[in-house]
């Protein structure tokens, strides 16, 4: 079996960051702290949901689980399958975004998953469910690359959404593989060289700013999020801020102007990924939508992965 107690990390992780930047999607940070006082939201709301960042995780999960191992055209037809089954889930009315409901529409009528995608799109809709690619392919980097870019560009077709997308499930697999926080930036540059300049000025960005004292300036000139380069920066930034302190990371990435649910849920992923689901709060755990659901889920997956 896989490392469950990860796996666990990273599922609760993210839903948790998700839920927690949820309610303060679309605020700027002033408007966070005239609703939830100077430190800015704190806890999880109630009851703690989760949008559709969450939802399409699990979707991704689900597939890795039903045929991950098999080659990737059936991996994608389950991937169509279980996006299709979330497109119409009554559930999904948690401001999912544009592309992400155009891309799986196209899955719908037909299109290949190739095709399928907005070729401009680079929102951060494909890098906000890849955190369990990095997981499930931890051990096999070149079929990680093959899924993420395929699970990504079947919505999002932009090379920077491509990069995003492929990079998050990078730094998932370096973070299970116990690399130190301080080498993350050189070697998931290093493993997406070529497909975004945009990219890769993002990241280097973070690097040039991480130490900083001034987390919210630092924040603000990452950007706000929408854009797949600027929400995996701020998450990175976020996590590398607080790598062994998961409640920080995520409060952090609750806490910015813009898309602060996508932010926190990348990065609960990654600090979910390090301190695992022992080092995430017990009562947020309790308190998570679904927490059943996504604790069965994360066995499964587990078990699915195998042994290392």
């Amino acid at each position: 079996m896989g490392d469950l107690d990860k796996a666990k990390g990273i599922l609760f992780g993210l839903a948790i960051g998700d839920a927690l930047g949820y309610p303060t999607e679309f605020m700027t940070l002033g408007k966070i702290k005239a609703k939830y006082g100077s430190q800015g939201i704190s806890d999880l709301p109630e009851p703690a949901l989760f949008s559709d960042d969450t939802q399409m995780t699990v979707a991704i999960a689900e597939a890795l689980i039903e045929a991950g191992d098999q080659d990737i055209e059936t991996l994608m037809a389950s991937v169509r399958r279980h996006f299709i089954a979330w497109l119409h889930s009554p559930e999904n009315n948690r401001a999912p975004g544009r592309t992400c409901l155009q891309g799986v529409r196209h899955l719908e009528k037909g299109l290949h998953w190739s095709q399928s995608g907005i070729a401009e799109s680079k929102g951060c809709g494909s890098a906000m469910r890849a955190a369990t690619i990095g997981y499930y392919y931890q051990n096999d980097p070149g079929r990680l690359r093959e899924v993420a870019r395929a699970t990504g560009i079947c919505t999002h077709g932009h090379p920077t959404a491509d990069a995003a997308c492929i990079g998050t499930a990078y730094v998932v697999k370096l973070i299970l593989d116990g690399q130190s926080p301080e080498v993350l930036i050189d070697r998931t540059l290093q493993f997406t060289t070529g497909i975004s300049d945009e990219f890769e000025r993002a990241i280097l960005r973070v690097g040039e700013c991480v130490t900083s004292a001034d987390e919210e300036k630092t924040l603000s000139s990452l950007g706000e999020g929408w854009v797949a380069e600027e929400a995996v920066a701020l998450a990175l930034y976020c996590f590398l801020r607080y790598p062994d302190d998961y409640r920080a990371a995520v409060l952090r990435g609750a806490n910015t102007n813009g898309d602060s649910d996508t932010i926190a849920c990348i990065a609960g992923a990654l600090a979910g990924a390090r301190v695992g689901s022992k080092g995430i709060p017990a009562g947020w755990i309790q308190r998570i939508e679904k927490s059943r659901t996504l604790g069965a889920l994360a066995t499964r997956l587990a078990a699915e992965r195998g042994a290392p």
